[in-house]
């Protein structure tokens, strides 16, 4: 690590792992990704307004779909059909809006920066962010699957496996598109989009509410975005055991979409 990213975690406690003693040699590659993936998931879990996005809201939204009838005559019930959407708007809140704010205002503090320098480099910080925003969604899917189930949720057993292969491959798309926000626009931006898709993609985009139920001009549309691709997935792999091929597909191509450009137009400071 450098003098200045030393500088740095000591200027401004908790804003970055510890720095190592000068002269060490660098931890493996796989242990560099494993610590800052720790520290970014503490981070993300220690930071309330994130919590509120990441658990409260979904759980909400959970109960109210349970409660008016916007998902009548898609399942069994209403919470059936509520929960995989849900699922869905928890890697949405994770890997989009809470990674895309918190990577922008590390960049404009520096932090981003130094740690591209530092034996961590770009590509083990990118792996630990994934890292971080995998651990949280997990912690996600458990409290949202416990909730439900106490509501009376019964998924398809068979719908286990492809749906959490889809929302991994979700929230990978979701990342690589918050990364791409935070990465090119200034913070205050990333600030007011991510939140605003949030409201918006939430709302009208597919991930919760199905697009069959959607005004006309919108059905054809979200189907193609990640949202609705991720939404109509997890309906498909908890309400009938399995996932068709438009939604990997979508998801794979925003997924490679997004990386590509946050590759190519990322700036670190």
């Amino acid at each position: 690590m450098t003098r200045d990213s030393a500088a740095l975690g000591s200027a401004r406690p908790g804003s970055a792992p510890p720095p190592r003693p000068l002269g060490s040699a660098p931890a493996p590659l796989l242990r560099r990704i494993v610590l800052q993936g720790k520290y970014e998931t503490i981070t993300m879990l220690r930071n309330g307004e994130q919590l509120i996005l990441a658990v409260v809201l979904p759980l909400l939204a959970m109960v109210g779909l349970t409660v008016l009838p916007l998902l009548d005559g898609f399942g069994a019930s209403r919470i059936n059909v509520a929960v995989p959407g849900i699922l869905a708007l928890c890697a949405m809140s994770t890997a989009f809006t809470g990674q895309g704010i918190s990577t922008g205002f590390d960049r404009r503090y520096g932090v981003l920066r130094f740690l591209s320098t530092t034996p961590l480099g770009r590509t083990g910080l990118i792996a630990g962010k994934v890292l971080a925003v995998l651990a949280v969604l997990a912690l996600q899917v458990l409290v949202v699957t416990a909730v439900a189930l106490l509501l009376g949720w019964q998924p398809d057993p068979l719908g286990w496996a492809p749906g959490l292969a889809l929302l991994v491959l979700g929230a990978a798309s979701f990342t690589a598109l918050g990364l791409l926000v935070a990465g090119t626009v200034r913070p205050e931006a990333t600030l007011a989009i991510t939140n605003l898709l949030w409201i918006l993609l939430g709302a009208l985009g597919g991930i919760v509410i199905p697009a069959e139920r959607l005004p006309a001009l919108l059905q054809t549309i979200v189907h193609f975005l990640p949202s609705g691709a991720l939404g109509q997935g997890m309906r498909e792999a908890f309400l009938s055991g399995g996932v068709s091929p438009v939604p990997v597909l979508v998801l794979l191509f925003w997924t490679a979409i997004a990386g590509g450009a946050a590759t190519r137009w990322f700036k670190w400071n």
